[in-house]
């Protein structure tokens, strides 16, 4: 059976309190790449915090003003780069504090939309179809992921020191 969105933006609120317990994670584990040629805690949480003030700013944002969709279908390589680089100027802390930002706003824009709101189709910058659920279904898995991802590292790391 199909998740309602009520049930579908619960388990987008949930990688919250994930992200949260990331705080007890020593600094030199987010810096370290999570296994060999893959990214670290910090460019992963990075990466997922800028995807989400992307689609806040250029999608549900300006669905809760009335205003167009803006989102468009970017390089990924080229964003998720950026996203890296970024992570590199930030503190963990940091990191954390800005995924929560943009995350809740999202979370406090589509909470309590009806149903229908939730699967109105917009069209969006490339003139595609672009609704709240089909975003809400794109990144659930991503989170998850990337939490497993996170996880396994976490368990890989023999004596992971907590601050």
């Amino acid at each position: 059976m199909a998740k309602s969105s009520r049930e579908m933006v619960e388990e987008f609120k949930s990688f919250i309190t994930f992200v949260e317990e990331l705080r007890s994670l020593e600094e030199e584990y987010w810096d370290k790449p999570i296994s060999e040629g893959k990214w670290s805690v910090k460019d992963i949480i990075s990466h997922i915090m800028l995807w989400d003030r992307y689609f806040y700013d250029e999608g549900i944002g300006k669905i809760k003003l009335g205003e167009s969709v803006t989102v468009k279908h970017l390089n990924f390589d080229d964003f998720n780069l950026k996203a890296r680089e970024y992570a590199k100027t930030q503190t963990s802390d940091a990191i954390i504090e800005q995924f929560l930002a943009h995350r809740n706003k999202i979370i406090e824009n589509i909470s309590g939309l009806t149903e229908d709101e939730y699967l109105k189709e917009y069209k969006d910058g490339d003139n595609k179809k672009f609704s709240i659920r089909g975003y809400l279904k794109g990144f659930i898995p991503h989170d998850k992921h990337h939490k497993k991802q996170i996880e396994k590292y976490i368990k890989s790391q023999k004596q992971v020191k907590v601050k």
